[in-house]
């Protein structure tokens, strides 16, 4: 009896075989004949910029009111591709370790910039974590070929931009009434993303559904440290319509949040639990689907092998983000076709994006139709 595509990749996975079968999947640009992609050098330079945020955004650990990111150029044959670095302390980055790990990366040791593979696997090997310095060179490449190729990404890889999810807009932790007032403020969104997480959520939530009627999903950000108390507060959770919960527990209490998904009536999607595909494998049976973003899953190369091995677990899958600018949006927003959900709303969230390029519709988050990430630098 033959054995489906699925089920070998599950099975691969699992056993530990995963890592080479996924090494060999395709890669995501078709092949092109080396003579005509072969260029002279690649030079790799970076700029850091401050996003200025809306809002105080306040999730259960932390608060800011500006987000620096790093913005990577990989330049060849006079065509420059750009990637976005949006660090987290929760993954053990800021903007000086990003910078000191770019420092670190000698691209002039490569020709070609569609010698894609053979790159990234040199940047992963220079140093474990610095997740998102990583996603910065991997956006930087893929744009770059899009560019050179003169197509979008989502073209690429035979993808429908109008398939897109509609996505989540985040209402972050603040007093009842300061959240009222931001979800008067994000009428035009369908779909609310709400941050709990403290002693407050029963009055939040209250507070919400007095406001709006539309669809919720709830993001506790680790919050909730016991199970008991997490079982109690997703109960109200679902009292009150919400769609799913996020990461209600921390990381580490992995067989605790198994507990939960077996005691409650909504969907469990993990977040801080799951970095990269060989994480999938772990918390698959605590879970019912995972959130993935690129600036803790090194790029889009790793956000595709996640997207088929979750598949492979059935699980669903949601892209999200950090506080991002429209470059590492877009980078998401070629992708999301594949996926069930979006929250890519990092870069709705700042008053300063220096880039442009993607269209807001129906709630829906749309990549851009020019070459690469189909962005450009916004005028002024």
């Amino acid at each position: 009896m033959g054995i489906s595509r699925r089920n070998f990749l599950s099975a691969a996975v699992t056993t530990g075989v995963g890592a080479a079968f996924m090494k060999r999947i395709p890669q995501i640009f078709p092949h092109t004949n080396a003579k005509e992609a072969a260029v002279s050098g690649i030079k790799l330079t970076y700029r850091r910029y401050e996003l200025k945020l809306r809002h105080v955004f306040t999730i259960s650990r932390s608060s800011k009111t500006v987000t620096p990111v790093i913005f990577a150029d990989v330049t060849a044959d006079g065509i420059t591709g750009t990637g976005e670095s949006s660090p987290n302390a929760r993954y053990h980055e800021d903007a000086s370790t990003v910078t000191a790990f770019l420092d670190r990366i000698d691209l002039s040791r490569y020709d070609d910039p569609f010698e894609r593979e053979d790159i990234l696997d040199y940047v992963a090997g220079i140093a474990p974590e610095n997740t998102s310095a990583k996603a910065a060179v991997d956006i930087a490449l893929h744009d770059w070929a899009g560019k050179k190729l003169g197509v979008p990404l989502y073209k690429l890889w035979g993808l429908d931009r109008n398939k897109v999810p509609v996505t989540s807009f985040t209402i972050a932790i603040d007093t009842p009434k300061v959240m009222q007032d931001k979800i008067r403020e994000a009428e035009e969104y369908p779909i609310y993303k709400i941050k709990v997480g403290l002693d407050n959520d029963a009055e939040i939530m209250k507070a919400v559904r007095e406001v709006t009627k539309k669809t919720l999903r709830v993001d506790a950000n680790e919050g909730w440290k016991t199970k008991e108390v997490a079982l109690e507060r997703i109960k109200m959770l679902q009292d009150n319509g919400v769609e799913f919960i996020e990461q209600p527990m921390p990381a580490a209490q992995l067989s605790d949040i198994a507990w939960l998904k077996e005691r409650v009536g909504i969907p469990i999607m993990a977040d801080e639990s799951v970095l990269s595909l060989y994480d999938i494998p772990k918390i698959a049976e605590a879970f019912d689907g995972i959130n993935i973003k690129l600036m803790k899953s090194t790029g889009i190369r790793e956000a595709m092998r996640m997207i088929h091995t979750a598949r492979a677990f059935k699980m669903k899958i949601m892209l999200g983000c950090m506080i991002e600018s429209s470059v590492g949006i877009s980078a998401a927003a070629h992708l999301s076709p594949l996926v069930d959900y979006t929250d890519l709303d990092g870069n709705l969230l700042i008053t300063n994006d220096p880039y442009t390029g993607l269209t807001l519709k129906d709630g829906r988050v749309i990549p851009g139709d020019g070459p690469g990430l189909g962005v450009v630098p916004r005028e002024g």
